[in-house]
């Protein structure tokens, strides 16, 4: 093996195995040789701080605007051997090390590997294919109406990668009730849980983990098999259960053309009138529904179809009457064309 051979391979090895601490040394360890040689060969423009700092800047990452330069011999040949060479060196390697930094950090986005550190998001649990898809462009066209921007994390079990990189955040996991799993999803911080299985089992097991881990969170589950409902309904109240209303869909449209056409308006932001929520404010105490519904109306131009009382999530009282009334903390369900972000209610 040649000398030149013996030189390059332990260069190599030195680039290779080069950590943070080991880059920062060397950069200033060539900063002072560069500065002290400069100092030998009476370089003193090049030697003061800042100038100093400039110049090596400049020359080490080839940008050389050429304000300043060595006059002496001794200067052009500590430039030219040590300065230039040394500097794109390191120059080299620490560009090097970012570009390599980014691309790993973009690998494991679009893998699912890194931890989620987001708080108050959307999580999606489950992966359905296009059904899955489909959620998480609607759950983006609801946040761009919506005053509060919620990241929307998808984590799945599925060999998949970021379905929508740069869009959403991605996390890939082997267990959605095991704790190391769901940590990387940061599920305990989550605002909004949605659970939709291809299996109901996992969807019932899954929804069991969320209720326990996150308390606060609002949880909904989707189940292909509505007896399962009740079941999780009986161990964890406060999550709301979906079932499968496309057979319910089709039954209605029998008797009642046009059924399937209006329900799927009101649940797409893309198709017209939809149906939104509100929450009464603090400061209302007692709001007869007869005002909240034709006020809405003048007012905002909406329809008011219902309300669910603060203190029960699982019960909504459609079409009530007049009389009935509503106060602070209850969630009023409306049809407008857009979701109406600053209800006047003193107009109400």
């Amino acid at each position: 093996m040649t000398v030149w051979n013996k030189v390059k391979r332990v260069v190599m090895q030195y680039f290779n195995q080069a950590n943070a601490l080991t880059i920062l040394v060397g950069t200033l360890l060539y900063a002072v040789i560069a500065w002290f040689l400069l100092y030998l060969a009476k370089e003193t423009p090049l030697t003061d701080p800042v100038d100093f700092l400039y110049y090596l800047a400049v020359t080490s990452s080839t940008v050389g605007y050429g304000d300043y330069s060595p006059t002496t011999p001794m200067g052009k040949l500590v430039v030219s051997l040590f300065i230039i060479p040394v500097g794109l060196s390191i120059f080299a390697l620490v560009i090097g090390r970012i570009a390599a930094f980014a691309s790993n950090q973009w690998q494991k986005n679009i893998k699912g590997l890194k931890n989620i550190m987001e708080t108050n998001h959307i999580l999606v649990i489950g992966w359905n294919g296009e059904r899955t898809m489909q959620l998480l462009q609607l759950l983006i066209a609801e946040r761009e109406q919506s005053l509060e921007k919620n990241e929307i994390v998808l984590c799945v079990r599925a060999d998949i990668t970021n379905p929508l990189p740069g869009v959403i955040e991605f996390v890939k996991v082997a267990s959605f009730n095991r704790d190391s799993d769901m940590y990387k999803a940061n599920i305990t911080q989550a605002k909004t849980i949605l659970i939709d299985n291809p299996e109901d089992d996992m969807t019932m097991t899954t929804a069991l983990y969320c209720s326990k881990n996150n308390t606060d969170a609002h949880i909904v589950a989707y189940f292909n098999d509505e007896s399962l409902v009740e079941l999780l309904q009986q161990h964890c109240p406060n999550v709301e259960c979906t079932p499968s209303v496309a057979v319910e869909m089709l039954a209605k449209s029998a008797f009642d053309p046009g059924s399937s056409l209006l329900h799927h308006d009101l649940l797409s932001v893309a198709a017209g009138q939809e149906q939104y929520s509100t929450i009464v404010p603090a400061d209302i105490s007692n709001l007869a529904i007869e005002n909240v519904f034709l006020g809405l109306k003048k007012v905002h131009n909406a329809i008011f179809i219902g309300y669910a009382k603060a203190n029960d999530k699982q019960h909504i009282i459609v079409n009530p009457d007049f009389d009935d009334a509503v106060s602070a903390g209850d969630r009023l369900f409306y049809i407008a064309c857009s979701r109406i972000n600053s209800i006047e209610w003193e107009k109400l």
